[in-house]
């Protein structure tokens, strides 16, 4: 019989990256707050620059949730603790000072989220480490705000119990801690996203690497339930790439880089697609399952190849940054969409 893909580790760090969106989006929020309520020009300037970097990495987080390609919902617990913090912000019985302080204690459970996030990964699979590599600016930036925060803090902190200010070389001290964190990142991080928004090269380019993964570790593996587990994440991957690029980049490219290699992309996505099916008729202990997964992944090579080289050669060429950016974002909607869609679609195989 045909049996779904049920992999209890990767929902439960799909589950976890829910939990991460959750309590980003209320970071930024909280942000939002603080700048408003900030009388201070020097501290308004720093949360005015947390926010730029919280927004952002609220982007990293949602395209590492597509990239990973299993989407759930955050935990109860998680929503529940989300809803007091954003009801604690809005009681006027607190003073600015709590509200930081409750804040870089939000920014802190990020922190280590993004630690276990990675520390699980490193156990579950190669291809799971590839789709949450983004996540290292996310986590390093966050440790990086929790010491401008605590800088923050002591400074409120004096001022509500003296009615002075503390002294500025606070900020002496937490620059140097910034300093600190920002030579850790290195360029494993810078490499990701060096600062800037993912374009639509980068984003393709992470989906091929992750798919390119999953066939190393399922080719490897000769216990049945793996190959199951590999091979339901390859079809879901494979179809949502697929089909989000034929309804967002290759109509954005033919026009310039030309209807008949257009067209090749499509039909060699077209051929991929049958034989996904086939394979999914196939009991993963038979020979012929691994065969035509080699198979499989010749069809996929050389079609990453010609996107890589002459296709993405072809976009460099002929759009802007703005609009390779642009491209990605929907690209990644489109994506996210399917992947909904797929979440109730069996993807198994005969076992």
């Amino acid at each position: 019989m045909v049996t779904t893909l049920d992999d209890t580790k990767r929902n439960a760090i799909a589950i976890k990256l829910a939990n991460l969106k959750l309590i980003q989006q209320l970071i930024i929020e909280n942000d939002e707050l603080f700048l408003r309520l900030s009388t201070d020009a020097e501290i308004s300037d720093r949360l005015r620059k947390m926010l730029e970097d919280d927004r952002k990495n609220l982007g990293v987080v949602e395209t590492t949730i597509v990239q990973y390609g299993i989407q759930k919902d955050p935990g109860q617990t998680v929503q529940e603790m989300c809803d007091k913090i954003r009801q604690l912000m809005r009681d006027s019985k607190l003073s600015f000072y709590e509200k930081i302080f409750q804040h870089e204690l939000l920014k802190h459970q990020q922190v280590m989220s993004g630690v276990v996030i990675h520390k699980a990964a490193q156990k579950v699979g190669a291809d799971v480490m590839a789709a949450i590599t983004p996540l290292n600016t996310v986590n390093f930036e966050n440790r990086a705000h929790q010491e401008q925060l605590k800088g923050i803090l002591e400074i409120l902190g004096v001022r509500e119990l003296t009615g002075q200010d503390a002294d500025q070389g606070i900020w002496g001290r937490v620059q140097d801690a910034i300093a600190t964190f920002s030579g850790a990142l290195g360029s494993a991080v810078t490499q990701t996203t060096d600062k800037k928004d993912m374009n639509i090269q980068d984003v393709i380019r992470m989906d091929h690497n992750k798919v390119n993964i999953l066939f190393t570790e399922l080719l490897q593996s000769n216990d049945p339930q793996k190959i199951q587990e590999y091979f339901g994440q390859i079809y879901k991957d494979l179809t949502a790439h697929a089909e989000a690029e034929e309804e967002v980049v290759y109509p954005r490219v033919r026009s310039f880089y030309g209807d008949s290699n257009t067209q090749e992309l499509y039909d060699e996505q077209a051929q991929m697609k049958r034989l996904l099916e086939e394979i999914r008729a196939i009991s993963p202990s038979t020979p012929e399952f691994k065969d035509k997964v080699r198979n499989l992944m010749d069809i996929v090579g050389d079609h990453i190849r010609q996107e890589e080289s002459t296709m993405f050669a072809s976009i460099r060429n002929n759009l802007s940054t703005q609009q390779t950016e642009e491209l990605a974002t929907q690209f990644k909607a489109a994506k996210s969409r399917i992947q909904e869609r797929l979440g109730g679609t069996k993807t198994g195989v005969n076992v």
